[in-house]
């Protein structure tokens, strides 16, 4: 018999075990950077929604304050009523929610106010809106007003 002695090249198994070790760590510190890419990413999704609903209140207020010619604050049940000759709308002012019609815009609010010409009013005709949304993270408003007519000012 001509059995000859040669070694095979193979790992040992502390070589192994060091391997695995060090493979263990990097899969372990890749799980932890997706967790924080997932938390960023789930705060930047939450953030543009914020975001667009304010930009979608922004829109149709300006373009209801562009479309209708007379509005009227109603304190007691807080509601911004908006008429022309061939229609009308109204907002309703809630502490988490305005409320348009059939759309609803979930922005708190932190305090809403209503001017006629340069002076803030309680309720009656208005010819601007200041809303100031919650101080969560920093300071927003939102400020809209019309141009007053000669009719606006009769009573």
């Amino acid at each position: 018999m001509n059995v000859s002695k040669h070694k095979i090249k193979a790992f040992t198994l502390s070589e192994m075990m060091v391997v695995l070790v060090i493979t263990v760590i990097v899969v372990s510190l890749a799980f932890a950077v997706l967790q924080l890419v997932q938390k960023q990413m789930i705060g930047m999704q939450h953030n543009y929604e914020k975001n667009t609903k304010e930009n979608q209140l922004r829109q149709a207020l300006w373009i209801d304050f562009r479309t209708y010619s007379t509005f009227n604050y109603d304190a007691a049940h807080q509601r911004l009523y908006c008429q022309n000759e061939l229609s009308s709308i109204s907002y309703e002012f809630y502490e988490n929610q305005i409320i348009r019609q059939k759309d609803t815009f979930a922005i708190g609010l932190d305090e809403y106010k209503f001017f006629f010409d340069n002076q803030k009013v309680d309720g009656g005709p208005v010819d601007a809106l200041m809303l100031q949304m919650q101080k969560k993270t920093k300071e927003k408003r939102m400020f809209v007003f019309k141009n007053n007519t000669a009719s606006d000012y009769m009573n």
